[in-house]
């Protein structure tokens, strides 16, 4: 055989390979016995779910649960109804109780008991946050109980249910209230082990018959052995408020918190602790590439994004990256194209080349989509992590020739907007400088905290160009009097000081009277912020934007600074309106300078 013809992948081969590994990159069939799974491959295929969950928006979980909670609502009507019809028989009554849940499971909706084990799962291996779990929980939990409270309304109101299956709807929730806290809280565990059994059964199936079965017969269990479900729980209590005959902070406390408490010990400590410790120390390796050094520190384990990450990119190849200059200036420059940002990269090393010790960091944010082929296996990521290298080659070029020390990496994640937060923090960045356009991942903002959250506690300065050429030959600056113009002085000394720039400065006031004020003002300014060479131009149409578009004609780059409402997060909303932006063909520096807010102001907001 020739060197040509073995480079020739095998079409029967990369079919095989390609069936037996699912989208998400987990195992779809067995590695030593095609149809039977061992316990680390049924781990690594929920993790390759947990992935998803944990990264999917709030939005996206919530309407998911909420689905999944009104769902529950056709358990609790076939269970009523044919209670009735059946004459009270304990076995014929409960035959269609799983119907609800087949619906949530097999239609992959968001349940809070099936919950208890992949997210855990992706906890226990610090791979995400315990905030990042809570927060997965609470929202989970939020939709299954909006949407119970809707279906027991359209119960109660509907005319559904018939008067004789009514009065055992109503029987069924003055049970649970009646019955004890500690007899409801172990009934709960049991019914939790049941169902967070059932989704490592589930995951250990691999077609929907076996899936089908395993949740008819486990869920079966429930209303047989008189257990408690906590959604299930929910939606009874609920239709016996709005009937009058229970009052809600009752019914929560007395039914269905020790439910809630029963399900999540029972799915947690029973089925999803045992189930990890059961699975070898090769678990994580089989899960995520290098998975042992993509763990999170104990601090951002226990605090989430209030230390730093709240999640574990899939690859990131500049952690624990030892910096030359610890102490000097650092500009981190995130990328989506190494091949089209090259600007992007000579502005970013023309501001660094002026600064005492400073150097740059080159990040290549590679997204992954939510269900990735072939996902997580070594060879896929090396590849990815190879082809970034090389690509990012020319980069390191520029940064030579600019005299800057220079530094790249590489980081795949679900989460490219958030992750350029993460590396920021980690990196001690004093500067960000990103691109930004319609071509670029982070343009759709996707991240597990809110971006409002996110966007009000930037971790370093931000400066996002929009790239119309590399040409800082002349550069607008309109003044205005906060810290965001600060930073844009700041950027303009940099590149008076690195390219010989010419700045202009420009106050816009409203009308002639008011000139003689703007004059003054900007020659201060001027002089507070070292630009006393700088020439100034002050315009009395009270126009902004006109004045800006006018004057911007004669000038390669300019420079426009955050407003109260901020920059990045009005960026990724679409809710930046400032029209001139889009009319000038010129080269655009957006800056938002970081403030530092206190613990309370980020728990609490501003």
């Amino acid at each position: 055989m020739s060197d040509s013809d073995a480079d020739v992948p095998d079409p029967e081969e990369s079919v095989r390979e390609a069936v037996e590994r699912s989208r998400s990159g987990a195992p779809a069939v067995g590695s030593v016995v095609r149809d039977r799974f061992s316990s680390d491959e049924i781990f690594q295929r929920i993790i390759a779910a947990a992935d998803e969950e944990i990264t999917s928006s709030s939005r996206e979980l919530f309407f998911s649960a909420l689905a999944a909670g009104f769902a529950i609502t056709i358990t609790f009507m076939l269970y009523v109804s044919l209670t009735v019809s059946t004459g009270g028989d304990p076995v014929l009554s409960a035959l269609l109780y799983p119907l609800g849940f087949i619906y949530i499971i097999i239609g992959g909706y968001q349940l809070y008991t099936e919950n208890t084990l992949p997210p855990v799962a992706l906890t226990l291996e610090r791979l995400a946050s315990i905030p990042a779990l809570l927060r997965n929980w609470a929202v989970v939990l939020a939709g299954n109980f909006v949407g119970g409270a809707f279906g027991a309304a359209a119960l109660a109101f509907g005319g559904v249910l018939s008067p004789e299956a009514a009065a055992v709807a109503a029987d069924l929730g003055h049970k649970g209230v009646e019955t004890g806290w500690w007899s409801l809280f172990a009934k709960a565990a049991f019914a939790g082990l049941i169902v967070a059994g059932v989704v490592w059964v589930e995951y250990a199936a691999r077609d929907t018959i076996s899936r089908l079965a395993v949740v008819y017969i486990a869920f079966l269990s429930i209303p047989l052995g008189n257990l408690y479900h906590s959604v299930v729980s929910f939606t009874e209590m609920t239709y016996l408020v709005l009937l009058g005959d229970l009052a809600l902070a009752v019914g929560m406390v007395e039914f269905v918190l020790p439910v809630l408490l029963g399900n999540t010990l029972g799915g947690v400590l029973l089925v999803t602790v045992v189930n990890y410790f059961q699975t070898t120390e090769h678990r994580l390796e089989s899960a995520r590439f290098e998975g042992a050094q993509r763990q999170l520190s104990i601090r951002e384990w226990l605090l989430g994004g209030l230390a730093g990450r709240s999640y574990v990119p899939l690859v990131d190849t500049g952690e624990g990256t030892e910096l030359d200059h610890p102490g000097g200036h650092r500009v981190v420059v995130p990328i989506s194209n190494p091949r089209a940002e090259t600007n992007l990269v000579e502005l970013a090393c023309t501001l660094a080349s002026r600064e005492e010790g400073a150097s740059v960091h080159i990040v290549h944010v590679v997204q992954m989509p939510k269900r990735m082929p072939r996902g997580y296996n070594a060879d896929r990521t090396e590849r990815i992590v190879d082809t970034s290298d090389a690509q990012m080659e020319g980069l390191r070029g520029i940064a030579g020739s600019y005299d800057v020390d220079c530094e790249t990496s590489t980081v795949v994640s679900h989460r490219s907007f958030e992750e350029i937060f993460n590396i920021a923090e980690r990196e001690r960045a004093d500067v960000v400088v990103m691109g930004w356009g319609e071509d670029r991942l982070w343009s759709a903002g996707r991240a597990e905290r809110p971006i409002d959250e996110l966007a009000s506690r930037l971790p370093a300065d931000f400066l996002v160009f929009k790239d119309r050429g590399f040409d800082v030959s002349r550069v607008l600056l309109p003044v205005a009097d906060n810290a965001h113009a600060d930073l844009n002085a700041e950027v303009a000394r940099a590149l008076q000081r690195a390219a010989g720039t010419a700045v202009t400065l420009m106050r816009v006031v409203d009308g002639s009277d008011e000139r003689e004020a703007g004059e003054q003002f900007l020659a201060d300014w001027a002089a507070d912020h070292g630009l006393e060479d700088a020439a100034r131009v002050v315009d009395d149409t009270g126009d902004v934007e006109r004045a800006i578009s006018r004057e911007a004609d004669d000038h390669t780059l300019l420079l426009v600074g955050a407003t109260e409402q901020g920059l990045l997060a009005r960026l990724v909303t679409g809710s930046l309106h400032f029209d001139v932006l889009d009319r000038i063909d010129t080269s655009l520096l957006l800056a938002e300078r970081a403030t530092d807010r206190s613990l309370f102001e980020r728990l609490f907001g501003r």
